[in-house]
């Protein structure tokens, strides 16, 4: 059972972590499920026959299918005979067993446990958009009672692009509920709109700083401080050595009859407080730093936004769909303890890179990652379950960076990670690297033998890499390590150090630290800048 740590990484299936978590130790919870952005709101509907319903399994894995597993996931539920297990029966009875309904059993799993785990003053923002926000708002009524019910926020995440045969789909929707009825709340305030501004701070000294006017009367005689000023006797909001010190300061504007009011300055302003619809928050850019390449990243902003005004510093912020580790890097920056979980050692890896190139003072020791595997056992059980996070797994360790991000169609040219190191001139040790040399990582989560031995050669060759790594889940034979050999060595010209050119490792001696004989990369990023955006022509979602 995984141990309950604040500032920590789980990876593994969220229901199974939070299981092990204590009742009501959470103050805040954001969570960014699969939605399905990127297809049509009919396809989740078609039966699990269907073609279309086998296109998302490989896109989103067995969550989205009716399965035995979905079956008995419901009945578990429906079962419990309250609000929840009677909606999520009447969603089925109208909708059928189909991928929606399989999505909203895995949510109403997961949000009776996330009820749990939240402190009685706790509160939860779900992120999704229209294909199952109605469905959401309504499972979220019968978990947290329609009483808690806060707001549903409207956040426009692009500004426009093109839908075949219907209106543009420009936002993502947060579905903010309490856990009781006296939440954690902090004022957050969004900036004014042009229109808002011209309307209102109308009025400008020399320079051009805007001001709009206040106004010092009382509300009444008894309510204020009476006398003359301007000519003018009234009950004043001010005391006259009050009055004479804003005037002094030049925060007094005077009306064409002499009357005064007071300046309010549009750069002293906090802005408007925060509104139900977000239009001042844009999402990751191509262009911008904190940009990672995953395809759902979310702005820090609005994370910032979301837990300002929801917990307080020292709270902690729970993220059960972690992705790239956005909620965990806000909370962190705002003085939040925080815990991420994701389902994928993809996530978990690119989570612990953020944090540590973020803060890195913070985490010079890295993050503590509950789930990985701590034993060569363990290693092979994750091979055996899943050959893709065995993948990302070994990369990972080795300091390398996955090659494609995730699970797709198609060869991977015998290519699963890179890592680098620098060349230097040996005749000249203080100028600058002059060359970053690859290393290509070849991951083999079942039987290997010698024959991918020459495959990973071959493809050190084609790629002009320095090194190639072969990561084999079973033992080598010696026919491999000969074939390794036959591949000679690479010769550092920094200090002629010889490294072979071809490798093997296990892993089992991966789990007990063996890493890959190569020159120093200290100083590399492990994550650098991703490349430039593009933009799917059906939704306009960056990827």
């Amino acid at each position: 059972m995984p141990e309950f740590l604040p500032n920590s990484l789980y990876y593994g299936d969220n229901l199974d972590v939070l299981r092990a978590f204590p009742d009501g130790c959470v103050d805040l919870v954001y969570l960014d499920p699969p939605f399905n952005s990127n297809r049509s709101y009919n396809v989740i509907f078609r039966e699990a026959a269907g073609s279309e319903a086998e296109a998302q399994i490989e896109v989103f894995g067995d969550t989205w299918s009716w399965t035995q597993h979905a079956s008995e996931t419901f009945d578990e539920v429906a079962s419990r005979g309250d609000d929840t297990g009677k909606l999520l029966q009447a969603f089925v009875d109208a909708l059928g067993h189909n991928d929606m309904t399989a999505y909203l059993t895995m949510m109403a799993t997961r949000l009776i446990e996330l009820r749990r785990v939240m402190k009685p003053q706790a509160s939860i923002y779900l992120h999704c958009d229209d294909t199952a926000s109605h469905y959401l708002k309504s499972l979220m009524d019968a978990v947290f009672n329609p009483r808690n019910f806060r707001n549903e926020i409207v956040w426009k995440r692009t500004s426009a692009h093109s839908n075949a045969r219907r209106y543009g789909r420009i936002n993502d929707r947060l579905l903010f509920y309490a856990n009781g009825r006296s939440p954690a709340w902090n004022a957050v305030y969004q900036p004014y709109d042009d229109s808002y501004v011209e309307r209102y701070y109308r009025y400008a000294e020399e320079g051009g700083r805007r001001f709009m006017s206040g106004d010092l009367t009382a509300p009444s005689s008894s309510d204020g401080h009476r006398y003359e000023w301007s000519g003018h006797t009234r009950a004043w909001r001010l005391p006259l050595e009050e009055m004479e010190r804003l005037d002094a300061e030049g925060r007094i504007f005077y009306t064409k009859t002499g009357f005064p009011r007071r300046k309010r300055y549009l750069d002293e302003s906090q802005g408007l407080a925060a509104q139900d619809l977000w239009t001042d928050i844009e999402p990751v850019r191509s262009w911008h730093r904190e940009r990672l390449g995953y395809p759902t990243q979310k702005p820090e902003a609005l994370l910032e936004r979301i837990i300002e005004a929801s917990s307080n510093p020292g709270d902690l912020v729970l993220d059960p769909f972690c992705g790239c580790g956005t909620a965990t890097v806000a909370a962190h920056r705002l003085g939040r303890r925080w815990i991420g979980i994701d389902i994928t050692y993809l996530a978990v890896d690119l989570m612990q890179h953020r944090l540590r190139d973020t803060f890195p003072g913070d985490f010079a020791d890295g993050v503590h990652v509950d789930g990985e595997p701590a034993d060569e056992a363990a290693a092979l059980a994750l091979a055996e379950r899943s050959k893709f996070q065995f993948q990302f797994w070994a990369v990972a360790r080795l300091g390398g960076r996955a090659r494609g991000g995730a699970p797709r169609r198609g060869p991977d040219r015998g290519i699963d990670g890179v890592t680098t190191f620098p060349e230097r001139d040996p005749d000249d040790p203080d100028r600058p690297t002059l060359n970053y040399r690859q290393v290509i990582i070849s991951v083999k989560g079942g039987a290997t033998g010698v024959r991918d031995v020459r495959d990973l050669r071959g493809v050190v060759e084609r790629e002009g890499a320095a090194i190639g790594v072969l990561v084999t889940a079973t033992t080598r034979t010696r026919e491999m390590e000969r074939e390794a050999r036959a591949a000679g060595l690479y010769r550092s010209p920094w200090d002629g150090s010889a490294y072979p050119r071809i490798q093997i490792l296990t892993a089992g001696e991966i789990v007990r630290g063996d890493r890959i004989a190569m020159p120093s990369q200290r100083g590399l990023p492990q994550y650098q800048r991703a490349p430039r955006a593009t933009e799917r022509a059906d939704q306009g979602e960056l990827v």
